[in-house]
């Protein structure tokens, strides 16, 4: 037998076991839901030494940036889930239209069914935890693939999770390509993926020959525009926090910059104060600047930098993959940092003279999954905020809509489809059943074909 059999033989013995633990009713009871998120959370904190240690190891993130950005945020969507979760399930009852008085309609969630999760390497721990919690909330099982490119993070989720849930309920299924194939090749009840645009459409294209429903939270070149009117000092720290945190590697990091021609030298030399007080003057030996996942990455980023007008940074080791905070001026569209997402500390500038020329230029491109404006101005950010199309966004800030569980997050066009965080995540792993109860009381005889007066009552009921 050979390896690519093995592993669907292996792929579908899970899916056959988690399917019998759902028929079986066990992910039906509310208390049973909330009981594995309470000690979830609980072995999640008795680990986090270990969390910070493979975040470490696999990106070189800080204590701080990793409880920040990845285990305190799981903890916040588990705590804000758990005192909730028993009225989420709840049936809601709708109101009765005039053609069905005397029944009563109502909106039942239940679990899909058997769900597959897959993560990505850029914010391991979190982007495999927080839509799992979402999908034991609402009573899935899950099968969960986290990403090689994180090989020690992808080894202790198999660890964590596997001393809180039984493989019936969560399976954590490592490996690379060939794991992620064999797995789309299976039919599951629901799909949610993380990861960039191409890999989105293969996704989507495998979970159309199941007519799977499917979340695909992908990213793009999301833009942050920075007024004339805004807190210069404050926007250009809140900028390099949101661009340079993991060294660049987040899907809704500022991808390149628009400022007003009048403040940009002033802005620029703010940034390089920022930079210089989070990283130093050497950030490639600073310990807590982050690493970039791979040499193909490293590579693809280090070409941008032939680009354009170098104004900070531009070194780079290959040897530590890593990049110095770079911000590159004099950058046009049809530029190769500007075709794709940097997804990396490269940061190209362009400056504009009206905000009609920053909306025409990011209309003109494929939807953003996050947009960041600076702005004093309540106009200028309702001009902004009603004229463009984005995922999510921040304004006067970077990122922080990403953090609260009382927002939905989520792309648009290319950027992705569906949403979660909080409720929606909730939402997102159960299907609303609607159930109407009819009366026995009475019948309205007039909807039968032997009713005379049946089209002129039901006109006026209707009209």
């Amino acid at each position: 037998m050979n390896d690519s059999s093995h592993i669907r033989q292996e792929i579908e013995a899970h899916l056959q076991r988690q399917r019998c633990y759902q028929e079986g009713g066990y992910t039906r009871s509310v208390s049973k839901r909330l009981d594995r998120l309470a000690r979830l959370a609980e072995v999640l904190k008795s680990y986090e030494p270990d969390i910070m240690v493979a975040l470490r190891q696999d990106l070189n993130k800080s204590e701080l940036e990793s409880y920040t950005t990845e285990l305190g945020i799981v903890l916040e969507e588990i705590r804000h889930i758990r005192r909730r979760l028993r009225r989420w399930v709840k049936p809601r009852k709708v109101k009765t239209a005039l053609t069905h008085v005397g029944s009563k309609g109502y909106i039942v969630p239940e679990p899909y069914g058997t769900v597959l999760i897959i993560a990505p390497w850029n914010y391991p721990f979190q982007l495999a935890v927080s839509p799992l919690v979402g999908a034991i909330a609402a009573g899935n099982t899950v099968v969960l693939k986290p990403s090689e490119l994180a090989p020690a993070m992808s080894a202790l989720l198999k660890r964590v999770l596997g001393e809180v849930f039984s493989e019936d309920e969560v399976v954590v299924l490592e490996g690379g390509v060939e794991v992620s194939t064999a797995l789309l090749e299976q039919k599951f009840d629901y799909i949610f993926f993380t990861g960039s645009v191409n890999v989105g459409r293969i996704v989507m294209e495998a979970a159309s020959k199941h007519l799977t429903p499917v979340t695909l939270e992908l990213g793009g070149k999301s833009p942050c525009i920075v007024h004339y009117d805004a807190d210069v000092k404050l926007a250009a720290r809140r900028i390099a926090f949101g661009k340079f945190t993991n060294a660049g590697q987040t899907c809704v990091a500022p991808d390149y910059l628009w400022v007003h021609k009048d403040i940009k030298e002033e802005l620029l030399s703010e940034l390089k104060i920022a930079v210089q007080s989070f990283y130093g003057e050497r950030p490639l030996q600073h310990p807590d600047y982050g690493r970039i996942v791979s040499r193909r990455h490293f590579d693809r980023l280090v070409s941008f930098t032939g680009n354009g007008r170098i104004v900070m940074g531009g070194d780079s080791d290959e040897e530590l993959l890593k990049i110095e905070p770079t911000v590159i001026d004099q950058v046009t569209w049809d530029m190769p940092m500007m075709k794709e997402e940097i997804f990396g500390p490269v940061f190209p500038v362009m400056e504009y003279d009206s905000l009609d020329q920053v909306i025409q230029g990011v209309r003109s491109h494929p939807k953003p999954l996050a947009l960041y404006l600076f702005s004093e101005s309540r106009s200028v950010q309702q001009q902004v905020t009603e004229s463009l199309s984005f995922g999510g966004g921040t304004i006067n800030d970077t990122l922080m809509h990403l953090a609260t569980p009382y927002l939905p997050f989520g792309g648009v066009g290319e950027s992705g489809m569906g949403s979660y965080h909080g409720y929606e995540s909730f939402k997102t792993f159960s299907h609303e059943k609607s159930v109407l109860v009819q009366t026995t009381r009475f019948d309205f005889t007039f909807r039968y074909p032997s009713s005379k007066h049946a089209l002129k009552i039901m006109k006026k009921l209707l009209k």
